[in-house]
């Protein structure tokens, strides 16, 4: 049962292997996880002026004038300082922080699905985690898909991502077929148990996607989103837990907890976001770990499903997502559904999202029955 957890010491943020794309095309070799910390320098550009023109001369004014302030701002640049090499110097060691603190991007394509996740500039830590669990049982029709969303630090989504999977797997092997939503109950609230006994702080918002005998089975607790396309449609089939839905804001009122709009954002107690979620021990008497659960019938309209972190859809809209995933993935001779991932997450940036953005992108029809 091969299984791919998104933590910063697996070999998913730093595959050492090619792994199969979504459509049985090989990744390139660039598509690992990058650190970026010096900008590129701009390539310098010639211009063709016209010295009989006026509007030419004053075009080269102009330019003269730019680049001499850009001249100046590069000369009041410090000093740059080199660094001796260690070569030769025994057991001396540069003291450097640790790659995943440093991390901006994870690229995995895998057998059926593409996963893109950028790291945001309000944070310098990358919060955001996917998972995924093919051939369960050595089966090849069942598999269980993961986006995770940290808040308060990385430990809740670290652990989400790497123990959820497996207490839903462990919890539907031993139930009977019809009870598969009380599986997926059972095993979010088993994790978050799990997960304050560890003592930590932070939390985790969290979907799911379990396909199992042709069923596709989404569930969710905070404000990551599945969205699938039907026939070039966009279907919801998550709803976003927040503050601000009526029924979640009668839940916490009713167990003595408020809601109030903070810089435009409705939270709990005036501080937390979202309403569900692993995690959150000094909100837990109002924040839920109780996931959402919906189940659909996988058919061949059934073209694709995203599952992505709120950096996407607080800046995208469902319908986007499909029109732009759709025309690199269905009915086309080498589908793209990394690119597609990768174009959803640089449109939200554009758009002026400061989040970090997790886009994961399932292909349905290898699963139809």
């Amino acid at each position: 049962m091969p299984c791919a957890v998104a933590v910063p010491n697996s070999p998913i943020f730093s595959p050492s292997t090619r792994i199969s794309s979504l459509f049985g095309k090989s990744p390139p070799s660039s598509l690992s996880p990058r650190i970026h910390g010096t900008p590129p320098t701009p390539q310098s550009q010639a211009s063709t002026l016209s010295s009989s023109s006026p509007s030419s001369s004053l075009s080269l004014l102009i330019q003269n004038k730019v680049d001499d302030d850009c001249s100046v701002l590069k000369r009041k640049r410090p000093m740059r300082i080199d660094i001796p090499s260690t070569a030769g110097l025994g057991d001396f060691k540069l003291d450097t922080p640790r790659g995943e603190d440093r991390l901006d991007e994870v690229v995995v394509e895998g057998e059926s699905y593409s996963v893109y996740c950028k790291r945001g500039k309000r944070g310098c830590v990358m919060e955001d985690r996917y998972s995924a669990v093919v051939d369960i049982n050595g089966d090849s029709s069942q598999a269980l898909f993961g986006v995770f969303d940290g808040h308060g630090g990385a430990k809740a989504v670290e652990f989400a991502a790497k123990n959820l999977g497996n207490n839903i797997v462990r919890e539907f092997s031993g139930r009977c077929e019809e009870d598969v939503e009380s599986s997926i109950r059972n095993g979010y609230l088993t994790t978050d148990a799990e997960f304050l006994k560890e003592n930590h702080g932070g939390g985790a918002c969290c979907v799911t996607a379990l396909i199992r005998n042709g069923d596709l089975v989404v569930s969710n607790a905070g404000d990551c989103r599945a969205v699938m396309c039907r026939g070039g449609a966009a279907e919801a089939l998550t709803y976003d837990h927040r503050p601000s839905r009526k029924d979640e804001k009668e839940r916490i009122e009713a167990l003595s907890g408020y809601v109030d709009c903070y810089r435009g954002v409705w939270r709990i107690q005036g501080s937390l976001a979202v309403s569900r979620g692993i995690g959150d021990r000094n909100y837990k008497q109002w924040v839920t770990a109780e996931p959402e659960t919906r189940v659909v019938k996988i058919n061949p309209d059934c073209e694709f499903l995203i599952l992505a972190s709120d950096g996407l859809w607080d800046k995208v809209s469902n319908q986007e997502a499909v029109d732009i995933v759709r025309p690199l993935c269905v009915g086309v001779e080498k589908p793209e559904p990394f690119s597609a991932c990768k174009m959803l997450a640089e449109l939200s940036v554009r758009r002026g999202s400061m989040d970090d953005i997790s886009v994961m992108v399932i292909h349905l029809g290898r699963f139809v029955l």
